[in-house]
């Protein structure tokens, strides 16, 4: 009896794993298109409350963005997912994205650590 019982945990361990790829692509999706300057690209990646709470008043999203000179991402580090969010740490940066309908949006990115302290974002929503 103990046999099939292994075999029915190893079935529900492996059939319940999370996909970290598709954050993961996301991430450097966006950290490709603000390295090669294409701000419009990488702000439709962003969240909608992201790419609307970045512009100052009269500034287009792509503006915005281009004038946070934000720093390269660098190599994925980890990967983490809970549900609809999650993190994805680079080697110099730490980007947070919500997975919506049409796929995972960044919803945060330019953030550091601030100890025991929410991440300081430069880009947030």
């Amino acid at each position: 009896m103990r046999l099939p019982l292994a075999l029915l945990a190893l079935v529900l361990v492996t059939g319940c794993s999370v996909d970290t790829g598709a954050p993961a692509r996301t991430a450097e999706r966006f950290h490709e298109a603000v390295a090669e300057r294409r701000d419009d690209t990488a702000c439709a990646l962003l969240s909608p409350r992201a790419a609307e709470k970045l512009p100052d008043p009269g500034q287009t999203c792509a503006e915005a963005l281009r004038a946070l000179e934000l720093e390269a991402g660098g190599p994925i580090t980890s990967v983490q997912v809970w549900g609809d969010a999650a993190q994805v740490r680079m080697a110099g940066d730490t980007v947070f994205l919500h997975r919506f309908s049409d796929g995972w949006r960044v919803k945060a990115a330019g953030c550091e650590p601030q100890g025991d302290l929410p991440y300081d974002c430069e880009v947030e929503g």
